[in-house]
């Protein structure tokens, strides 16, 4: 067997699953946690339902309100005595005495009532209505792209745990022809075709390589326990698997959904460009509802009034109806600086707005340009892993012929296990480039998820 084939074997048994082992994590089962459990998401969805009640606020001077009242008086007041006798209906021409008049007995009276009151002109409430919707609906968008961006988060964090798992596999099989290489070269240096030097510097190699394997493998149990930290569960150490998806399974995705996506989203606002666009119609709505506090307010009410002096709700009820205009043109000066306030909000979210657009419009060529790179970077990768190992075959047939040295086969080993490194680099930064190019066109980069893996 040679040294080329070995090392292969090697390299293929590192990344096959035993039928033992645990059934990993998968990319889907990873977005369906983050949908509900990362912190990003939560947060955003809190604060969404938080601007949705306050907008409710608005309705105070638009729906009507129902009021009751109960309560307990007893007095000696002469106004008070007589006007509290009158509403109980129990006035006698006895009350009519001089002397019960001005020094009445103290009297008790049990009051209750049933209270309507209606907003019948407020226009600051209806303007308030339509900014607190615009609100709510530019606190949903944003929280939408919160979501979106996690889905990224998390696709970057899983294929990198994923890389992470495939790098150690690789320099796994990298320790083992390392140590392959050792015994070759003291197996050479005991029949004397080679210096012990040889065996020294393989030994060398193989320490390096053993010192790497060791970090990849300590950089595998961190991306773990951030991709679980990131799905809302610290304490959590999902399986994953143990190589990212096939190459050519990654070009057909992406080249399938390149062709079909732009016309797609034609037309769509990002979720962060659309969360802009309503906080500015918020912001001029919640500017004229400042503006609207100037004018004059109508309101009208219904009420009911029982009053007796042993029980509520008892003796004959009266009723109330009104209407009530009001109208304040200066209160302090606190109009004006609602209106000031206002103002400077609306010009913040005009250049919010404008930040967002321009901001989308760089994400859109920086991931376009992006993707195009990585699809060149896979191609290269991949070539460099075929001459490699071609290379390392080549050297190493020449040094069993004894016509090459201990650091050119050395060398070659390393180059070849660099290139493979560099092709699950490469395969890595293709996923989360489509992921990336996905999100800028406010598409959902979630269709990641049909890829299979290892």
């Amino acid at each position: 067997m040679t040294l080329t084939r070995l090392v292969a074997m090697l390299a293929i048994a590192s990344i096959i699953p035993g039928p033992l082992a645990a059934q990993h994590l998968t990319l889907g089962e990873a977005l369906a946690r983050a949908e509900s459990g990362a912190y990003a998401n939560r947060i955003a969805a809190g604060a969404a339902d938080a601007q949705a009640a306050t907008a409710l606020g608005a309705y105070r001077g638009i729906l009507p309100s129902l009021r009751v009242e109960a309560g307990f008086v007893r007095t000696t007041d002469p106004t008070g005595v007589f006007g509290t006798t009158l509403r109980q209906r129990a006035i006698t021409p006895a009350d009519f005495d001089p002397a019960r008049l001005n020094y009445p007995e103290a009297t008790d009276n049990r009051v209750a009532a049933l209270v309507v009151e209606q907003p019948l002109l407020n226009a600051d409430a209806w303007v308030g209505r339509h900014a607190g919707a615009a609100a709510t609906a530019a606190a949903r968008a944003s929280a939408e792209w919160t979501r979106t961006g996690t889905r990224t988060d998390v696709i970057r964090a899983y294929f990198g745990a994923t890389l992470a798992n495939e790098k150690r596999g690789t320099l796994d099989a990298a320790e083992r022809a390392a140590r392959a290489h050792v015994a070759r070269a003291r197996a050479l240096a005991d029949t004397g075709l080679v210096t012990r030097s040889d065996a020294l510097l393989a030994e060398v190699r193989a320490g390096e390589v053993a010192a790497s394997r060791l970090e990849a493998a300590g950089d595998a149990d961190h991306a773990v326990r951030a991709l679980a930290l990131l799905l809302g569960d610290p304490q959590d150490r999902p399986a994953l698997p143990v190589a990212l998806p096939d190459a050519d399974a990654i070009r057909a995705l992406v080249a399938a959904d390149t062709a079909t996506l732009a016309t797609a989203v034609q037309g769509e606002a990002r979720a962060d460009v659309r969360a802009a666009e309503r906080a500015l119609e918020a912001s001029r709505a919640d500017a004229w509802r400042a503006k609207a506090a100037y004018l004059p307010r109508l309101n009208g009410f219904a009420r009911y009034d029982w009053n007796d002096p042993t029980g509520l709700f008892r003796n004959v009820k009266s009723w109330t109806v009104g209407v009530m205009a009001t109208w304040s043109p200066f209160a302090g000066a606190s109009e004006l600086s609602d209106l000031r306030a206002t103002a400077a909000r609306e010009r913040s979210a005009a250049a919010q707005r404008d930040a967002a657009v321009g901001q989308a419009e760089l994400e859109l060529e920086r991931t376009r340009t992006g993707l195009q790179v990585a699809l060149a970077q896979l191609d290269i990768a991949e070539r460099a892993v075929a001459q490699a190992t071609e290379a390392h075959r080549i050297v190493a047939l020449k040094y069993d012929g004894g016509l090459a040295t201990i650091s050119e086969l050395l060398e070659a080993s390393a180059m070849e296990t660099r290139s493979r490194l560099g092709a699950s680099a490469a395969r890595y930064r293709l996923l989360v480039s489509a992921a990336e190019r996905r999100q800028a066109l406010g598409a959902d980069p979630a269709f990641l998820n049909t890829l299979t893996t290892p």
